[in-house]
């Protein structure tokens, strides 16, 4: 057999594809058991052959007319954002609100989008296969503790959602995730709006929020258990939720997606997740959701 059968097998393995995909080999062969990617039962083996697979991760051998930039859209997560600086990885961010992410997603603005949107039953799953997204994947980023960023002086008064009736409250933009479930948690205590005093301002990322609340322009606002650390600020903690990363799968073995990934891996992230406060990495890379 000739050097370049070896080096360009029609064939892959399991755990060629599973290297390939990164996710372990259980997901390959689930994904084959649902007819969800290109494979060969030869001799009762289970192959899959190479030029198939790669225009599966391509998109269905279909060439997109242009390029996606390599641009992170969506929502806004302090570690993320300092993974991206710390790697060098080259990703630019747009971050201004879940909704915003997925519509620049669809628009082909971005190359990936953070998302962490309440469902029935769980985060992000239903929103984006709602979407039918063709070619891509929705990868766990990390899970976060989200509850209320409460200042020092009212610690001691609230303690739930429903003592902030006619307190001073910095909400985030509509479209964002922290925004569909605040309004969520609002409709559950029987309360609106109307009854907080909302500031005038909109909070744009998890840290104009905090900085609302620790300046005494608020006196409360729904962020995430890292930014009452940084600000130094009481947290009265809510639910945890699932911060993920829709990821065009082409764009997902890119240089600049494959770098942050790679970063994120290693001890300095693990490290500085630690410090952050307020997240679990327990599920960080698994595959949550695929396009069919």
């Amino acid at each position: 057999m000739s050097n370049s059968a070896h080096q360009n097998p029609l064939f892959l393995t399991t755990k060629e594809v599973a290297d390939l995909l990164r996710v372990k080999e259980r997901k390959v062969y689930d994904l084959a058991a649902a007819d969800e990617i290109p494979h060969r039962r030869i001799t009762g083996k289970l192959l899959f052959p190479a030029d198939e697979i790669h225009a599966w991760i391509d998109g269905s051998g279909q060439l997109r007319s242009r390029e996606r930039p390599n641009v992170l859209a969506g929502s806004h997560d302090p570690l993320l954002d300092w993974a991206i600086r710390a790697s060098e990885c080259g990703l630019a961010t747009l971050c201004n609100g879940s909704r915003d992410g997925l519509n620049q997603f669809e628009a082909g603005t971005a190359a990936l989008a953070g998302i962490h949107l309440p469902e029935s039953d769980g985060w992000n799953i239903e929103t984006v296969a709602g979407r039918g997204f063709p070619d891509a994947v929705l990868i766990n980023w990390a899970t976060r503790k989200r509850g209320l960023l409460v200042s020092s002086e009212l610690a001691d008064e609230i303690h739930s959602i429903n003592d902030l009736k006619g307190k001073r409250v910095a909400l985030r933009q509509p479209g964002a995730g922290t925004a569909v479930l605040f309004s969520n948690l609002l409709a559950n205590s029987g309360l609106s709006e109307d009854d907080l005093a909302c500031i005038k301002s909109r909070a744009h990322t998890e840290s104009e929020a905090a900085a609302a609340v620790a300046s005494g322009e608020a006196d409360a606002s729904l962020g995430i258990e890292a930014m009452a650390r940084q600000f130094k600020l009481a947290f009265v903690p809510l639910a945890d939720e699932c911060f993920d990363l829709l990821i065009d799968r082409r764009s997902f073995f890119t240089e600049p997606v494959q770098r942050l990934f790679s970063f994120a891996r290693t001890t300095d992230f693990q490290e500085k997740a630690t410090k952050l406060g307020g997240y679990s990495l327990t599920e960080h890379g698994s595959i949550r959701w695929l396009s069919a």
